[in-house]
């Protein structure tokens, strides 16, 4: 039997990566994974966001804790594989949310009873523990799943964070109270004679060895005059790590770290990176996710590692195997996982005849068919006559409304436009005002009825402009080359398209000082002689006109030739150099800000090396006897600052 733990950063991350972007489905990434007990950590998502198939697989039976505010936030999963014709499957017995034994889900109901909680009501009397803490608060972002499987308590937990600053430390305070509550319910369980397997993200380091830096933070403390042991300055700086080195190590251990008690002397077993810094390439990071079990179950551990190369998140899954069954000597006979696998109180119960949890996603409403989903309305099946039904009226509504409507338009129509169509040329000159209402009325379909006069002879405009043959795409300096016609100059070429003739030529000072609108057709064969080809007082649009005026504003400049033209915009547009670092004179790298703020889109260039213990983070927040040269150093520019000089390299 293999479990698994992993800190997913998001249910719906997973897929984005190789190779689960190749599964078609969640139910294959849960059977890639291989596993008879899945656990993820900080999945982010809600209830009413989580889509069916991640809910309820058809493989799996599946345990959800939300936060009860926070949607998006936090959040653990538990799968555990169903009995099958392969495989004997693993159910558990009893499942619960939280830790104080308080906490009360909406979607429960109605709510667990007490033989239903994997301990008795007096195990969670945290009182006497806990005076100046609101318990219920520390069961309030989702955080901790509990199931019983018989031989021992499973509990999948996402520990907090350390959020905290030098002026507030409250987040870091949360922290530590849900720790002793963790602890406090481990030790609970300790007491009724339970086996318990804690796993998850504990979000603190067991030892020097599990911390990328542990060895800079050692030499840091020694050089601040710390006495004693200076590798005890180690779990000195940080309370949350000697809270986990308590529970592992000295008078008080409980627990045992199964992955580190296999490989004792591995370095760099990370399971966590920062990906902003491209950390997991030169595997800086940290461990903070284990599974931690108690010493009575060390005999039916296997074996027990992590996945460092499967991706899909920032941190990386943790496993560990149990023998399918052990042999006792004092007994002279094997036993079988299977068999122990039992409720103690119960006997022995195989898995496919235990009756789920209610916890589990398959009792929610919308998947034990007491909810039925507004897609079933519109499937095909027993509800396809209801569906058409449905469909029958809403198509009936939208005729009759429609039918109205048309009949209330065609009251109110009023006469056409006459305009002629003899030549393409009319339809640049001047238009007439339409009849009077004495002219007999003609029929308009409705869809017109509703359009301005004025908008339907720009449309007709418009129309036309483009009915004219067009020799091709024109450049963009055609715009900006003076008019010969403007200039006096005659046009040996013909200054007039046949098709289309001009009513009469402007010049740039009548054009700047006329308050009517004009139209320019820019797209005849003439055009790169900048002729102007016909103009029409047409629609008051202030806009136009200006946008008219500045393009023929260039009249008295003149360009250069074709070849320097193409050579000053490639000078123009052509990228500027790569910079260097100032540290290692080698080539940085760019980046782009993605986060939302002022500089949201800039690009700016940093050091292309990759981060390692003791890389230059800035004189802020790494002394300078501390910095490590082979590693990235601070320098940063952004990309519109190229052209200036920069005398240093960041603050």
């Amino acid at each position: 039997m293999r479990i698994l733990t992993w800190n997913i950063n998001g249910i719906r991350t997973i897929p984005q990566y190789h190779p689960w972007n190749t599964l078609k489905s969640h139910d294959a990434i849960l059977n890639h994974l291989n596993a008879d007990i899945i656990n993820f950590q900080e999945v982010k998502s809600s209830r009413t966001a989580l889509p069916a198939p991640v809910a309820a697989p058809p493989s799996y039976d599946a345990y959800y804790s939300f936060p009860l505010t926070k949607n998006g936030y936090s959040g653990v999963a538990t799968y555990t594989l169903r009995p099958s014709a392969n495989n004997p499957g693993v159910t558990a017995l009893k499942a619960e949310e939280g830790l104080t034994g308080q906490l009360r889900q909406p979607h429960l109901k109605p709510p667990l009873l007490d033989d239903e909680r994997v301990s008795r009501p007096e195990a969670y009397d945290y009182d006497d523990q806990f005076e100046l803490v609101d318990l219920k608060s520390l069961d309030a972002e989702g955080r901790v799943l509990t199931l019983d499987f018989g031989l021992f308590v499973l509990i999948n937990v996402y520990c907090p964070n350390d959020g905290s600053s030098e002026e507030d430390t409250s987040r870091f305070d949360y922290k530590m109270a849900f720790h002793r509550l963790l602890e406090s319910r481990v030790r609970a369980l300790i007491r009724e004679g339970r086996e318990v397997i804690l796993l998850g993200d504990i979000n603190a380091c067991a030892a020097i060895i599990d911390h990328c830096e542990g060895d800079i933070i050692v030499r840091r403390g020694a050089a601040q005059g710390f006495g004693g042991d200076k590798r005890e300055y180690f779990w000195v700086e940080n309370e949350a790590r000697r809270w986990l080195r308590d529970l592992l190590e000295g008078e008080k251990k409980c627990l045992v770290d199964v992955v580190r008690r296999i490989h004792p002397e591995r370095r760099g077993m990370f399971t966590c990176w920062n990906t902003k810094l491209s950390a997991r390439a030169s595997n800086y990071g940290t461990r903070i996710d284990y599974i931690l079990v108690t010493p009575g179950l060390l005999p039916w551990i296997k074996a027990a590692d992590i996945e460092p190369s499967m991706k899909g998140s920032d941190h990386c899954p943790i496993w560990i195997d149990l023998h399918d069954e052990l042999w006792l000597p004092e007994a002279n006979a094997a036993i079988k996982l299977r068999d122990v696998m039992s409720s103690p109180t119960s006997g022995q119960i195989q898995a496919k005849d235990r009756e789920t949890p209610r916890l589990a996603t398959r009792f929610w409403d919308e998947y034990s068919g007491k909810q039925r989903l507004l897609a079933s309305f519109f499937n095909a099946g027993g509800n396809s006559e209801s569906a058409l039904s449905l469909l029958d009226a809403t198509t009936s509504q939208l005729a009759t409304s429609l039918s109205s409507t048309l009949s209330q338009s065609s009251a109110h129509i009023s006469s056409p436009t006459h305009t002629s169509t003899s030549s393409p040329s009319n339809s640049f000159k001047k238009r007439k005002t339409a009849p009077s209402s004495s002219s007999s009325p003609a029929t308009i379909p409705p869809s017109h009825s509703s359009i301005p006069q004025h908008k339907q002879k720009k449309q007709k405009l418009e129309k036309d402009l483009k009915d004219v043959k067009k020799p091709g795409q024109s450049k963009l300096s055609s715009f900006f080359v003076a008019s010969s016609i403007c200039r006096g100059e005659s046009n040996p070429k013909g200054s007039m398209n046949s098709t289309v003739r001009p009513t009469r030529t402007i010049s740039v000072q009548e054009l700047a000082e006329t308050e009517t609108n004009i139209v320019i057709d820019l797209t005849s064969s003439d055009q790169r002689d900048g002729a102007v080809h016909s103009v029409t007082e047409e629609d008051n649009d202030e806009d136009l006109r200006r946008a008219i005026q500045l393009s023929l504003s260039q009249t008295n400049s003149s360009f250069s030739s074709s070849s320097s033209s193409q050579e000053a915009w490639k000078s123009l547009l052509k990228p500027p150099e790569p910079p260097k670092c100032l540290v290692h004179n080698e080539i940085a790298k760019e980046f782009r800000v993605n986060k939302p703020g002022i500089n949201k889109g800039r690009s700016f260039w940093v050091c292309s090396r990759p981060v390692g213990p003791g890389y230059d983070k800035g004189r802020s927040e790494r002394p300078r006897e501390e910095v490590d040269s082979r590693w990235k150093c601070n320098f940063f520019v952004w990309s519109s600052d190229l052209g200036a000089k920069h005398s240093s390299t960041g603050k």
